[in-house]
């Protein structure tokens, strides 16, 4: 990574992050060698990342030939206009930001009882009110479901993070473009104020 401070080295941030996100972006090779990219509910059990899909069709299929692939996890914060900085130059016009990138090689489930916790634990992830049967390789309403449905595990075998908040500035600016986040108070602007705070500290 270019820019080292914005590495994330801390893999409980890493994983609080992925539990925090619903979907990320799978890269893969096509049968023809071309590279493809699909988004995918997923959910962390340890160091393990699961999602579900159809057990047909060319994400499978590639899988199932080349199983090296990759999948990012990004989260857009605030923009950060120029103006922030002061002056008039266009340059320090920015987009705060989290991503993780895992890379691994995907093993296709087909244990019963491991489909099952995974895709309760997605259930548990996306819809944490309940208001569902949990999902169980012994219950017979779900043994047809679980048969029909492709659960993927990608061993979280390489992890890089790079959380981009300002780490590079000096403490002066940083906390002047939290300050002036916080006065805009935009959709997202008082969290991207905390996570450059958590970040590095700006006292």
């Amino acid at each position: 990574m270019r820019r080292t401070e914005f590495q994330q080295r801390d893999q409980k941030v890493i994983d609080a992050f992925l539990d925090s996100m619903g979907h990320g972006y799978l890269a893969f090779v096509r049968p023809d060698l071309s590279p493809g990219i699909v988004a995918v509910n997923f959910v962390r059990l340890g160091t393990t990342v699961y999602f579900h899909g159809s057990p047909e069709g060319e994400k499978m299929t590639a899988l199932a030939s080349r199983p090296t692939v990759a999948i990012m996890v990004a989260d857009a914060l605030s923009l950060i206009p120029s103006h922030f900085s002061g002056g008039d130059l266009a340059c320090p016009a920015s987009q705060f930001h989290r991503a993780v990138v895992i890379r691994g090689r995907a093993r296709i489930v087909e244990d019963l009882a491991e489909k099952a916790s995974a895709l309760q634990a997605l259930m548990e992830k996306l819809q944490p009110e309940g208001g569902h049967l949990p999902v169980s390789e012994a219950n017979p309403r779900y043994r047809k479901q679980l048969r029909n449905t492709a659960v993927v595990a990608i061993p979280m075998e390489e992890v890089t993070a790079r959380f981009k908040l300002g780490q590079n500035l000096p403490r002066a600016r940083r906390a002047s473009i939290a300050r002036q986040l916080a006065e805009r108070d935009g959709p997202r602007d008082r969290e991207t104020a905390r996570a450059m705070a958590l970040a590095r500290p700006f006292a």
